[in-house]
């Protein structure tokens, strides 16, 4: 067996979960007082609550069945 397809090889990481994202929180940790960075935190986490939402809602409206006829009334 070739020693290149038995090992993974090492892929380059995202660069906002690397580079940008580190430095950024490095910022709001630095640059602004606690009440903000709680409100910011809180506002990404609603956010989150949001997008759950619409998911469920998308879940739901694709779980449902689709009726398998039309009732009519004999005579």
């Amino acid at each position: 067996m070739d020693e290149r397809q038995s090992t993974p090889q090492a892929q380059p990481g995202c660069f906002f979960c690397t580079v940008a994202g580190p430095q950024l929180s490095a910022m709001f940790e630095r640059c602004w007082p606690e009440p903000t960075q709680e409100h910011f935190r809180n506002a990404r986490i609603e956010f989150l609550k949001g997008i759950r939402g619409i998911l469920d809602a998308r879940i739901d409206r694709l779980s449902q069945q689709a009726p398998k006829g039309t009732k009519l009334t004999v005579e």
